[in-house]
């Protein structure tokens, strides 16, 4: 083990090498735990494939689900940023295709939610608005709202996050996404806070925002659910 700049340590693990937090409790709400590996002797034969593995045929472990494949049925080597790893790493072909999707979130999207877009942001019942830049942060475990005044959302205290499009219900058409509807929990209260924004002039940047979002918010869920 050794340490790296930005808080962040090399670790070792039976998978390969993962660049992690110092501190696990500053660990991104998108990643994901490493799986533990299905024990050898619980696998005599291929869980895809159903070849018995013997001296030629050898057995490998799926660095993201866990279970054991011939090398024909997990012979791909694919990046997993959701677990931190440095190098692409050996997984089956179902859950390489699911990581080979996820990278696209990882190389584009985030990209999108660290540089912001700007709304109309209106928090709980009140009825004052204010235009501010919303965007997340580095560490991807808050979202910074700024314009006259300034406060912060963290991720895993979103309990509900809904975009919506412009004269449409959720999910009911394809149009531009518009606005996003989040209820949050804020520090010290049991209580959930309402945060509406809405996209003012620059509206084709902030759907571009809202739609990483959402991509993020299934991301954020899948995590909670592992």
């Amino acid at each position: 083990m050794s340490s790296a700049p930005d808080g962040k340590k090399l670790v070792r693990s039976p998978s390969g090498l993962r660049m992690v937090p110092e501190n696990g409790a500053f660990n991104s709400p998108f990643s994901l735990d490493e799986p533990q590996w299905v024990p050898d002797k619980e696998c005599p034969r291929c869980m895809q494939c159903d070849t018995k593995f013997d001296f030629i045929t050898r057995k490998h472990h799926c660095r993201r689900c866990g279970k054991c494949f011939c090398d024909k049925c997990c012979s791909k080597k694919v990046a997993l940023q959701r677990m931190c790893f440095v190098d692409p790493v050996r997984q089956c072909a179902e859950c390489g295709l699911i990581s080979q999707k996820e990278a696209e979130f990882y190389d584009k999207q985030l990209k999108v939610l660290m540089t912001g877009a700007t709304f109309l942001v209106t928090l709980g019942t009140s009825e004052k608005s204010e235009t501010m830049v919303c965007r997340l942060s580095n560490n991807h475990r808050y979202l910074f709202l700024d314009g006259e005044s300034h406060f912060e959302v963290e991720l895993s205290r979103i309990s509900s996050m809904q975009v919506l499009t412009e004269g449409s219900p959720p999910g009911g058409s394809s149009s531009p996404a518009s606005s996003m509807m989040l209820r949050y929990k804020t520090v010290g209260s049991r209580d959930l806070q309402n945060l509406r924004l809405e996209a003012t002039d620059d509206r084709k940047t902030a759907s571009v925002w809202l739609a990483a979002m959402h991509k993020a918010a299934k991301l954020l869920y899948e995590s909670r659910d592992q």
